[in-house]
């Protein structure tokens, strides 16, 4: 598998820019996928579905493989308590690994410093540490209706990524539709990771704000993350492969 590149390094070709979601129930389910589609995809999002079943000992079967690894933890806690779980992950060689950006500015640099520290002793590559925004299943609706808040979706997006950047972190996950404010706000070095991908030939499921996987690249996202389209296809390196090229511009 190649490299994990950050944003501004280089020019990212279309697999590298992939990140398959893992979501399925079992290790074995999640190892096979791999296999299959390890020389298609540039890295494997694990979140807490399948965490919760295997706990790390997915992510060493993981590495062993040398599968680079986007670890979906979404962690919000109290500053120290996010420190304790960055300084795990960190020290496991993950590529990337997230926070709720709504955490706060002390949760988001603690992270940071943690996992640094703790790649730093293991003797591998810090992770890539990205922010979570505002969730792709939030509508304009929803925030109104469920938190009460009259702000636009934009304007929130913005706020928190510009948090995120004052505080440590390399990057965001976003809808593609913000990535333009985004790096407007935060520069075009700050790697944006975009779930919420659906080709047009794959249906919305839950998703609310989405976009294709060709569009968010001209928008100017570094990675997506897709899963559904690719992990329940009849042909999942064929559907793989359709979204590497979407991918390469």
């Amino acid at each position: 598998m190649q490299e994990v590149k950050a944003a501004g390094m280089t020019e990212l070709k279309g697999k590298e820019r992939l990140i398959v979601a893992l979501d399925v129930p079992t290790m074995f389910d999640a190892l096979q996928l791999v296999d299959e589609l390890r020389e298609e995809v540039g890295m494997f999002k694990v979140g807490l579905e399948l965490f919760t079943h295997c706990g790390t000992k997915l992510l060493d079967e993981l590495e062993k493989l040398e599968a680079p690894v986007f670890f979906d933890g979404k962690f919000h806690d109290i500053p120290n308590t996010v420190a304790s779980a960055s300084r795990e992950i960190g020290r496991r060689g993950v590529a990337m690994f997230n926070v709720h950006a709504q955490g706060g500015s002390e949760m988001i640099a603690a992270a940071q410093k943690a996992a640094a520290d703790a790649a730093e002793a293991a003797k591998v590559k810090r992770p890539i540490l990205l922010a979570v925004t505002i969730l792709t299943s939030i509508s304009q609706e929803i925030l109104a209706k469920d938190f009460g808040e009259t702000r636009q979706v934009e304007a929130l997006v913005t706020h928190y990524a510009s948090l995120a950047k004052q505080s440590g972190a390399d990057g965001v996950v976003a809808s593609a539709k913000e990535v333009e404010a985004i790096r407007k706000h935060c520069g075009k070095d700050f790697v944006i990771v975009t779930p919420g991908i659906r080709p047009e030939w794959a249906s919305q499921d839950d998703q609310k704000r989405i976009v294709t996987p060709r569009k968010a690249v001209e928008m100017g996202t570094d990675y997506v993350v897709v899963g559904r389209p690719i992990t329940r296809a009849n042909d999942r390196k064929d559907a793989a492969k359709r979204i590497a090229e979407e991918l390469s511009l």
